[in-house]
């Protein structure tokens, strides 16, 4: 099968701000077509990549191409084959969603029937026509991000930058904004996403690339991720806490590895290879010990875990905050 050309390249990117290299020889390349997810701890460059991919700043070493131009030498080609949804709603409330549509397609030049009736597109296309008329101080979180993204495919460009456009939406909304993105790329759109909800990008990427101090440490499909840090594992919570070591000394026999306990929860979990003899082996072993359990689970790794393995870092990124970059590197990309 021949492989898709990228859309995204950056190679050996870097930038430094005073004495702190934000971007320290970062390599990425997303595929035509597909969604790439950016996840990495507080500080780790993802909104500075995502600013020197949309030319919005400019990289202190390395090279880049979005759509096979150069973002520092063809600049203007880049910006017009991009979109860009960045943290901080782009749209005016006053507007109504027809109105803020029609007027992003005035500033890209169109005609005004054309910008009216690519408004009218959009509105069908992300669910929105029956609200297009209202004022945008009334739509809800999801709608919203909804007519952000509609704003980013003015032009329908090939390539769609979302800078975690879903931080601080409730589950519900979160899976409109999800059922959008699926929907661009069915439509032949690449997208990279930063985002600090793991499920996210569990939910929507093809692959996976995590960058920690400026450079990208792993890379690949949410499986191939998973699979780095072990297989299937089996996890008991225990009814009483004096039974734990007895329960972590049974799993010890059956996993593949050293049981990790939990002395809080009551909870102790190992690999373990053969998913369906380890589970049924697990329940008679609990039971010839005369162990109560709570809860008996087979669980594939999480996103989670993966995070914690590649960068150590105590806060996985649906509970951290937005990257602590310089202020201008922020605000160039909600521009």
């Amino acid at each position: 099968m021949e492989s898709r050309k990228p859309a995204v390249l950056a190679e050996g990117l870097r930038k430094r701000y005073g004495t702190t290299d934000v971007l320290d020889g970062l390599d990425l390349e997303v595929p035509e077509g597909s969604v790439c997810g950016l996840l990495g701890p507080n500080g780790a460059g993802k909104t500075t990549t995502v600013g020197i991919l949309s030319t919005l700043l400019r990289a202190d070493g390395g090279r880049a191409e979005v759509a096979g131009y150069d973002v520092a030498r063809q600049a203007a080609e880049v910006r017009y084959r991009i979109g860009l949804v960045g943290q901080n709603a782009a749209v005016d409330e006053a507007l109504s969603g027809r109105q803020n549509l029609t007027m992003f397609g005035r500033l890209y030049h169109l005609s005004p029937a054309a910008a009216r009736r690519r408004a009218d597109e959009l509105l069908e296309r992300f669910r929105l026509t029956d609200t297009g008329g209202k004022p945008v101080k009334a739509y809800s979180g999801g709608m919203r991000r909804r007519l952000d993204l509609a704003a980013g495919m003015v032009l329908a460009p090939p390539v769609l930058f979302l800078d975690e456009p879903t931080t601080g939406l409730d589950p519900r909304s979160r899976n409109e904004v999800w059922d959008a993105v699926r929907s661009l790329v069915d439509g032949g759109t690449t997208v990279l996403l930063t985002t600090q909800y793991l499920e996210e990008a569990d939910q929507l990427a093809d692959s996976i690339s995590v960058i920690d101090s400026g450079r990208v440490i792993a890379q690949g499909t949410p499986e191939a991720l998973k699979r780095r840090i072990g297989g299937d594992r089996i996890d008991v919570v225990v009814a009483r806490a004096d039974t734990l070591s007895a329960a972590t000394a049974a799993l010890a026999r059956i996993g593949d590895g050293e049981p990790v306990a939990d002395a809080d929860t009551r909870q102790v979990s190992v690999a373990v290879r053969d998913r369906g003899a380890a589970l049924t082996e697990t329940v008679r072993a609990l039971d010839a010990a005369g162990i109560v359990a709570e809860d008996v689970a087979l669980r594939r790794p999480t996103l989670d875990e993966v995070f914690l393995h590649l960068t150590g870092d105590p806060t996985p990124p649906a509970q951290a905050q937005p990257d602590a970059e310089p202020e201008s590197t922020q605000e160039a990309t909600t521009a």
